[in-house]
C-alpha cells in the first residue's frame, strides 16, 4: 500500500546512513593498511615487491568493484567453505579494493618528492626506512591529503554498491522507501541531502589541514 512521504522516513534514512559510515570507516582502515603496503612495495628498491605490489594493483583496479563483493560474497562459500555475512564481505571487499587505490596514491606521493631529498638522507648515513621515516614521509604527507579525502569522499559514495549482497545502507534504504511511498523524487532528495551532508565536511577539512600544513613547511 502506497503511504506518504513522511518525517519517520527521513529519520530511518539518517539510521541507514550509521551503517554506510561505519562500512566506509572500516573499509578505510582496511584499505590504508593495505595501501601503506602497497606503496612501500612499490618504492621499494627491490624488483620483486615492485613487481608484486604492481600486480595487486593491476589486478584489483582492474575488475570492478562490484566484482570484488560478489568474489568474496558468493566466492568464499564455493572456494573455501566459509560462509561469511554481508557485512563481512562487503568490509574485506572494500578494504581490498580501497588498498590497491590508496597505495598508488600514496606511492604517487612518496615518488613526488625530489630525488634530491632521497639523496640527502643517503649521503646522511640513513638506510631505507629511515629515509622514509625521517626525511620522505612528513613531506609527502602534505602531498597525499586532498587525494586521500577525495578517495574516502568516493569510498563513501561507493558503499551504495554492497546493497547488491543485502547490505542495507543508505541507498538501499532510500530505494526501500521509495517503493513504500512512491515518491522519488522527495526520497532520492534527502538521500543526497544526507549524502552532501557527510561528503560536505571532509572537502572542507582537506582545506583547512592543507592550509595549515602549507604554513608549517
Amino acid at each position: 500500500m502506497i503511504r506518504e512521504f513522511a518525517a519517520i522516513d527521513v529519520y530511518y534514512l539518517l539510521l541507514a546512513a550509521r551503517w554506510t559510515l561505519a562500512l566506509t570507516a572500516l573499509a578505510f582502515v582496511g584499505g590504508g593498511l593495505f595501501g601503506i603496503v602497497v606503496a612501500l612495495m612499490r618504492v621499494s628498491p627491490f624488483m620483486p615487491l615492485r613487481a608484486l605490489g604492481a600486480a595487486y594493483v593491476n589486478v584489483v583496479q582492474g575488475i570492478p568493484l562490484l566484482g570484488w563483493l560478489f568474489v568474496f560474497f558468493f566466492g568464499l562459500p564455493i572456494l573455501a567453505g566459509v560462509q561469511v555475512s554481508s557485512w563481512v564481505a562487503a568490509t574485506i571487499a572494500f578494504s581490498f579494493y580501497a588498498g590497491a587505490f590508496l597505495g598508488e596514491i600514496w606511492r604517487g606521493c612518496l615518488q613526488a618528492i625530489p630525488r634530491q631529498q632521497w639523496e640527502a638522507g643517503a649521503a646522511l648515513g640513513l638506510g631505507f626506512g629511515e629515509q622514509l621515516r625521517h626525511v620522505i614521509v612528513p613531506q609527502a604527507v602534505r602531498v597525499a591529503i586532498p587525494p586521500t579525502v577525495g578517495f574516502l569522499v568516493q569510498l563513501i559514495k561507493n558503499t551504495s554498491l554492497g546493497a547488491v549482497i543485502g547490505f542495507v545502507e543508505l541507498t538501499r534504504e532510500g530505494q526501500l522507501t521509495n517503493a513504500a511511498t512512491y515518491r522519488p523524487f522527495t526520497v532520492y532528495i534527502a538521500v543526497a541531502a544526507i549524502y552532501f551532508a557527510m561528503c560536505f565536511p571532509l572537502t572542507q577539512l582537506s582545506r583547512r589541514l592543507e592550509r595549515r600544513l602549507r604554513v608549517a613547511r
